[in-house]
């Protein structure tokens, strides 16, 4: 079977709680804070624009986060590995100009044909040695493209709610100078704390959003399929998973010593899309933002434990979908923007070193520059074409490269 078997002795319950402490809850809290809030906004925008009503968004979100945190939590338990799956954000914003001409029910007929594909090239094997025909220089190149944003999205929230994001930041940077303090206050947990006071004291979070607290449940949609959304959404749906979303999470993963199981991963991206397909949701795919949250601090071999707490986050987001959604787009944008923000710092920094450090320079730079500058092709995203581009520059100009990686 091309599927990867896990490494070492089985995981146990023991072994898990051993392995989870404060770095790896503050971690996984960012993480999934970061999931559950910019992401779950353009899902309810694209939903909106297309004409789906409030049931057919919770289903959505139901699918997105339960159906997929029971995904997460069978890998991280299996392999002890961050690997968190959620849904591709790329292919939602595909999705949201199809709706405009396609019913939802041929739009979830493509999702179900777009999880096949995937599940048959996971069993075939063939992913994993497609992903690694792909020089990492190149393939972090794409991922400082696709993260400089949040580095970005730092200085744009000091500038738009400086009350808010310069504490933060200001705690942020005071505790990473005192280790000693930082041991008992980790530096994110610290700006957090410190974010919501702040809010708390300005009145700034909107208390209507916790007004009612209701209990979801998925639908269940008959799909519908149809030539037209075969042609306009399953490979580009495809595309944005394993190239884009699961290139993003593979690499970061990777960059800090993990060997994400590439065909498994394929498989249940597959397995993941055609069930919660069923409940109106789009593809699965490996998260690049939130493993690179999780891979980014304490030590390797405990990382997974993080995966599970973000797993069992994920589990209540999907059965209080409503009330949830509600209440993290009733926080400031700032607030967010800064915890995700400085929570990305070191995997940015990470992501540019190895892009920059000794081979495949030229094309790195070449895919980080189609990346930014964030211009679709045939509907298309630009991290993908990034990719296209900055591989093509390589083989042309950087030929000694490629036969001394060899």
């Amino acid at each position: 079977m091309p599927l990867e078997p896990p490494a070492g002795d089985r995981t146990t319950l023991a072994r898990a709680v051993a392995a989870f402490g404060r770095e790896y809850f503050v971690a996984g809290l960012i993480g999934f804070i970061f999931a559950a809030s910019a992401p779950v906004a353009i899902v309810l925008a694209v939903g909106t624009r297309g004409g789906l009503g409030p049931s057919d968004l919770a289903s959505w979100l139901f699918g997105s986060f339960f159906l997929n945190g029971l995904v997460t939590l069978f890998f991280c338990w299996r392999y002890r590995q961050p690997l968190v799956f959620f849904w591709t954000i790329p292919g939602t914003v595909l999705v949201g100009p199809a709706l405009a001409h396609l019913s939802y029910p041929e739009v979830i007929g493509a999702f179900i044909a777009t999880g096949v594909l995937m599940l048959v090239l996971g069993l075939s094997g063939r992913v994993r040695r497609a992903m690694e025909a792909i020089p990492m220089p190149i393939v972090m190149g794409m991922v400082a493209g696709v993260f400089l944003r949040f580095g970005l999205d730092i200085v744009y929230a000091v500038r738009d709610d400086f009350w808010i994001a310069a504490p933060m930041i200001a705690a942020f940077v005071a505790l990473t100078a005192l280790p000693r303090i930082a041991r008992y206050v980790p530096p994110l947990i610290g700006a957090m704390v410190l974010g919501g006071v702040i809010i708390a004291i300005a009145a700034r979070f909107e208390t209507g959003a916790l007004a009612s607290i209701e209990f979801s449940l998925p639908n269940l949609y008959r799909p519908t399929f149809s030539l037209q959304a075969m042609v306009e959404l399953v490979i580009p749906l495809a595309i944005t998973v394993l190239v884009v979303q699961n290139g993003q999470g593979v690499a970061v993963l990777r960059a800090a010593g993990h060997e994400p199981p590439i065909n498994a991963i394929t498989a249940a991206c597959g397995l993941g899309s055609i069930v919660s397909a069923f409940a109106g949701t789009v593809s699965t795919c490996l998260t690049g933002p939130v493993n690179a949250i999780l891979a980014s601090s304490g030590e390797r071999e405990r990382q997974y434990s993080a995966g599970l707490f973000v797993g069992m986050l994920a589990l209540v987001f999907g059965l209080f979908s409503s009330a949830f959604t509600r209440f993290m787009l009733a926080m400031p944008k700032a607030f967010i923007a800064v915890a995700a923000g400085l929570a990305m710092l070191r995997v940015l920094q990470m992501a540019f070193q190895v892009a920059f450090r000794e081979r495949f320079t030229l094309g790195a730079l070449v895919t980080f520059l189609v990346t930014v500058a964030d211009v679709s092709i045939l509907r298309i995203g630009a991290p993908f074409w990034g990719l296209v581009f900055g591989y093509a520059c390589s083989w042309v100009l950087e030929r000694r490269d490629f036969r001394e990686a060899k």
